[in-house]
C-alpha cells in the first residue's frame, strides 16, 4: 500500500496553506474571463506534487521563508502553464477527470491562458529579484519543450530506443521536479553548498524519472472501470514497458507490433495484441524494476542530506511515487 500523501503533507500543513493563498493571488487578473478560468484551474487543482516537494526541500534546510513560497508559486505557475499548453498540443479534452481548458474555452483561449500563467511566473521571480530561481526554472521549461518535441518527432517514426526514452523523460518530467527540489533547497540554505545542491538535483532527477515510469505503468493498469486507459498506445507514445518488450522480442514480432501501432493505434484488436505482447515479453516487470532502481537511487541520496522529520517525509514521498494508483 502506498504511503498516504496527506500524511506526507502534514509535516508542512501550515506552509502549504500559505502557498495556496499566494498561488491564488498570483493568478488573479482584472480581465473577467481570465479570472474565471484561473478560478476554475484552482478549483480543479491536482495533488500539487511539485510545490509540495519545493516546500519540503526548503524546510529540509531551515524554516520556510518568502523566497521558498515564491519558489513554490513559480514552480506551480510554470507547471500549470505547460499542462494547459500540453492539452492543446494533445487535443486532450480532460485533465484529472475534469474538462480541460481547451475543451471548455477552445484552443485559442487556452494558449493565451498558458501564456498568461508563464508571464505571471516570470514576473513573480522578477518582482522579487529571484534571478537564480528564474534561471533554474527557465532552463527547465526549455528542457521540457525540447523533450516534448523529441517525443513528437519519435512518435512519427516509432524508432525510439531506451536511451532516447530516458533522454525524453529526463527533460520532459524530471527536469521540473529537479528544479522544484533545487529552488526549495536554495531558498533556505544559510550558505550555498554546491555539493548539497548537486545531491538535491540528483535526488529530484531520479525521483522524476521514477515518477514518469510509474505514469507509464499506470496507463497499462486497470482503472476504476477495470480496464487499462492505454492513452499512450493510442497516441503512439513509446513508453518503457513497450520499449522493454520490443527489445526482448524476436525482430519479426517487434516489427509486426510497430506496424500495428503505426497503421491504426486506436483499433481495438491492435490494442489487444499490443497489450498481450507487452505482457508476454515482461515489459511491465522490466519497467517496474527500472522504476524501483531510480526510486532507490533517490533514497540513497537522502541518506546524505540533513536527517530530520522532513527527510523522513521525503523518504515516504519516494515510496508514494512508485506505489500510487493515480
Amino acid at each position: 500500500m502506498a504511503p498516504s500523501l496527506n500524511h506526507i503533507r502534514s509535516v508542512v500543513t501550515d506552509e502549504l496553506g500559505v502557498f495556496d493563498e499566494r498561488f491564488r493571488t498570483a493568478m488573479k487578473s482584472r480581465v473577467s474571463l481570465l479570472d474565471k478560468i484561473t478560478y476554475y484551474i484552482v478549483k480543479t487543482k491536482g495533488k500539487q506534487f511539485r510545490p509540495l516537494i519545493t516546500v519540503l526541500c526548503a524546510k529540509l534546510y531551515g524554516p520556510v521563508n518568502e523566497k521558498s513560497y515564491n519558489a513554490a508559486v513559480l514552480v506551480e505557475l510554470l507547471h500549470t502553464a505547460t499542462l494547459v499548453h500540453d492539452d492543446v498540443v494533445d487535443d486532450a479534452h480532460q485533465r484529472r477527470s475534469f474538462f480541460s481548458i481547451n475543451a471548455l474555452w477552445k484552443n485559442k483561449i487556452a494558449v493565451l491562458v498558458g501564456d498568461y500563467l508563464l508571464s505571471r511566473g516570470l514576473l513573480t521571480a522578477l518582482e522579487n529579484k529571484h534571478f537564480d530561481l528564474l534561471e533554474i526554472l527557465s532552463t527547465s521549461v526549455k528542457e521540457m519543450s525540447e523533450g516534448e518535441l523529441m517525443q513528437l518527432e519519435k512518435s512519427r517514426k516509432l524508432d525510439i530506443t531506451e536511451e532516447d526514452y530516458f533522454t525524453i523523460i529526463r527533460q520532459k518530467t524530471a527536469s521540473l521536479i529537479c528544479s522544484a527540489c533545487t529552488c526549495g533547497a536554495k531558498s533556505t540554505m544559510e550558505t550555498e553548498d554546491e555539493k548539497q545542491l548537486q545531491l538535491v538535483k540528483d535526488f529530484g532527477t531520479n525521483l522524476g524519472i521514477a515518477f514518469q515510469i510509474k505514469d507509464d505503468l499506470m496507463d497499462l493498469s486497470a482503472d476504476d472501470t477495470g480496464k487499462p486507459k492505454i492513452h499512450d498506445i493510442k497516441e503512439k507514445k513509446m513508453t518503457l514497458p513497450l520499449i522493454s518488450a520490443l527489445r526482448r522480442a524476436p525482430s519479426s514480432e517487434s516489427k509486426d507490433i510497430i506496424r500495428r501501432i503505426r497503421s491504426n493505434s486506436e483499433d481495438k484488436e491492435n490494442i489487444r495484441i499490443v497489450l498481450k505482447f507487452i505482457h508476454d515479453y515482461n515489459g511491465i516487470e522490466l519497467a517496474t524494476l527500472k522504476m524501483n532502481e531510480y526510486r532507490d537511487k533517490s533514497l540513497d541520496i537522502l541518506k546524505l542530506l540533513p536527517q530530520n522529520t522532513i527527510n523522513e517525509a521525503l523518504q515516504e514521498l519516494c515510496h508514494y511515487v512508485t506505489l500510487r494508483s493515480k
